[in-house]
């Protein structure tokens, strides 16, 4: 009767509902967590964990019953890493005995136990921020409609840029605008149905004859969509592996898409090179200095190789910050497409002959931009 009396505890509707299960539980043990939601969730635990009942005093459980405790012995007041604060009444537990029924062998008992509960605050990060099922889906099936329209719509742009190219080398070998106007409307086709984004800044970006060095924060794999659609004819760098792709590699190519091995410390030197050649002949470049996405939407460190670009070649570095472009597509999930809006915010050109300056200027106009929206 003390589980159904209201002392912050499990209640008997919710406590009670335990089922076993068979195999290693797909959750790890997030016990370090303070309990803050009143969301109903459900709590696996390991055999070897154990699970005990009790009121909740100032964010810590005392225990005054267990269901399925570790190792024969006595509690006694212990205070564990996982936060849980230990009853200091005894109580004797065994792990292979369940209501005094035949003992069950290792094989048999059970591995996990999944608990019901209406605790304040999840055990799990997945219970306060996973989206419902059918949210999972809705997303899934829109990032299948996305590739669709992207490969369709592909198909059909690349047949201009095949046409164009021989054109374009002779009249237009470095900047190459009309294959980043076929780029935009590819772009723009391919993010119309299902997100908008919102520019701020226009004003800043150089005119289309004055050659700089864009860098930007990197968060999802619709980057690349988004900064198509501003029209301006930069290059990016891209990993090897990329081109090779049927299409896509090949509009890259044709685009002046500078490649990078990554790992390879020449390749690294040759695309710096590269870059610096391109922008002495009128181009533009386009950097990711965090070099990676980011997992977890954070600014990470930038390395200095696009500021040195500008620093050697005089040219000044456009800051820009994107954000919602990894809510809707996260990193990793490159086959969902989550609803919501891309906001672009375009900065001042920076001037600088050192790369240093250039660099920590230019992360901490992103900074400041990303920690005022979010």
């Amino acid at each position: 009767d003390y589980m159904s009396k209201s002392h912050g505890c499990f209640t008997r509707d919710s406590a009670m509902d335990i089922a076993s299960s068979r195999g290693v539980s797909s959750h790890l043990p997030y016990y370090g967590k303070p309990i803050c939601s009143s969301q109903s969730s459900l709590i696996r635990i390991p055999r070897d964990k154990g699970c005990c009942f009790g009121r909740i005093s100032n964010g810590k459980a005392s225990l005054v019953t267990c269901l399925h405790a570790s190792p024969i012995g006595k509690f006694s007041g212990e205070t564990r890493r996982n936060g849980v604060q230990w009853c200091n009444r005894s109580l004797r537990c065994d792990p292979y005995k369940v209501h005094d029924k035949k003992p069950l062998r290792l094989s048999e008992s059970p591995r996990n136990i999944t608990v019901r509960s209406d605790l304040s605050g999840a055990a799990t990060p997945e219970s306060s921020s996973s989206p419902k099922p059918e949210i999972k889906l809705s997303s899934r099936l829109r990032g299948i409609c996305f590739c669709i329209v992207a490969a369709i719509s592909a198909t059909f742009l690349i047949v201009p840029m095949l046409i164009g190219h021989p054109f374009v080398l002779l009249f237009d070998r470095y900047q190459r605008k009309f294959h980043h106007l076929v780029a935009k409307i590819w772009a723009s086709i391919s993010i119309y149905p299902f997100y908008k984004i919102d520019i701020e800044g226009l004003e800043n970006l150089p005119s289309s004859d004055t050659p700089a060095v864009y860098v930007s924060n990197h968060q999802s794999f619709l980057d690349i969509y988004t900064l198509l659609s501003l029209g301006k004819s930069f290059k990016f760098i891209s990993k090897t592996g990329i081109f090779v792709i049927p299409i896509i590699g090949w509009a890259m190519s044709m685009m002046g898409v500078v490649p990078l091995k990554r790992m390879d410390p020449r390749s690294q030197v040759d695309c710096l090179k590269r870059c610096m050649e391109l922008v002495k002949k009128g181009a533009s470049v386009f950097f990711f200095p965090e070099g990676t996405r980011s997992k977890d939407g954070r600014l990470g460190p930038f390395k200095k190789g696009a500021f040195t670009v500008a620093a050697k070649t005089g040219v000044p570095v456009v800051p820009i910050t994107l954000m919602g472009t990894g809510e809707i597509m996260p990193t990793g999930s490159e086959g969902t497409l989550n609803h919501g809006n891309v906001r672009v915010i375009i900065h001042k050109p920076i001037h600088g002959s050192k790369a240093d300056v250039l660099c920590n200027e230019a992360r901490n106009k992103i900074a400041e931009s990303m920690n005022l929206l979010s």
